[in-house]
């Protein structure tokens, strides 16, 4: 019998199995990628007996693969935070799924271990852009603000290294990451001790830096749409610009698309003091998905530029 761990490659999904591998430790087959590799289930060789660990990875989005390894006898425990439909009833599926706008998976995880590892889970909470759980778990874990602002400087840091048109783009692949984060129970010491932090941190800054010379396409009373270039730049950096123009201007929403063949990637932010609506605008195009608060779409293709211009507009609007 074998184990497989399945997550996404973003700070939330390695933060939340590395806090289950150190409450729990085991041999496993990794399955990961770039944070856009959603449909990781498929990539699942499991035979009947063996089992599955699911972390931040959209249930609706992988149904068809998930009924399948139920099928073949594989038992499934999966944490979640995104939309996921209706949830199958099957005896070898176990499901913690919360997608309260503001939970990540590793606020689940966090729960479920009884706060075990909770100093990963603020890390956690901090690169998801969950700005007030990470300060809220930070201070009730009697955490100096010093000891916060690192916390949320390694979370961005590893959020940042997940974006990307595939992993070629990423500066360390995810699955390398997470087994660099391995040796640290404590994240301090992973700081301290390992140079993909500041190695990540510092291109992250670069990166954000020439996003932030980039003129928005269209500005309204919602929020704003900005184009990047096909660059590995830009797409490295469309999520944390996204999540930095959220905390700059948390009454507007913010969209960021990234060319690529075809049209373009998508990532959506609500505003930070309304965290509602960016999975139901980004379930309306190709491939979207997400949660509440932040979203995305796999492609927009170009025709319908200004058809989700006009529907960003209306999602985001004001309450008059």
């Amino acid at each position: 019998m074998s184990h497989h761990d399945v997550f996404n490659g973003d700070a939330d999904g390695i933060c939340a199995l590395h806090q289950l591998r150190l409450a729990a430790p085991r041999e496993s087959q990794l399955v990961t990628g770039a944070k856009r590799d959603i449909e990781l289930l498929a990539r699942v060789a499991a035979q009947p007996d063996d089992s599955v660990t699911v972390l931040d990875v959209s249930l609706d989005r992988n149904r068809a693969a998930l009924l399948r390894l139920l099928a073949q006898g594989v038992t499934v425990e999966y944490f979640d935070h995104h939309f996921a439909g209706a949830i199958p009833r099957h005896a070898g599926l176990t499901a913690h799924i919360d997608p309260a706008p503001g939970e990540c998976t590793s606020t689940i995880v966090d729960r479920h271990l009884q706060g075990r590892h909770r100093l990963w889970a603020i890390v956690a909470a901090f690169g998801d852009n969950l700005e007030p759980t990470a300060a809220r778990l930070a201070q009730e874990a009697g955490l100096a603000p010093r000891q916060a602002q690192l916390l949320r400087e390694l979370g961005q840091a590893i959020n940042y290294n997940a974006y990307g048109e595939t992993e070629a783009d990423l500066l360390l692949r995810p699955a390398d990451l997470y087994r660099a984060l391995q040796p640290f129970a404590d994240p301090f010491d992973f700081i301290a001790g390992h140079e993909a932090s500041q190695r990540l941190g510092q291109a992250r800054r670069e990166d954000l830096a020439l996003a932030h010379g980039t003129p928005p396409l269209w500005q309204g009373d919602a929020g704003s749409v900005t184009v990047l270039p096909d660059a590995a730049w830009a797409r490295r950096v469309q999520g944390e610009f996204a999540n930095e123009l959220a905390a700059r201007a948390p009454d507007r929403a913010h969209a960021l698309l990234c060319e690529t063949t075809g049209g373009w990637r998508v990532s959506v932010r609500a505003p930070l003091a309304r965290p509602q609506g960016a999975d139901a605008l980004c379930r309306r195009f190709p491939g979207g998905g997400g949660r509440a608060g932040a979203a995305g779409v796999d492609l927009l293709p170009r025709e319908r530029l200004q058809e989700f211009i006009d529907a960003f507009a209306l999602a985001f609007a004001p309450a008059r």
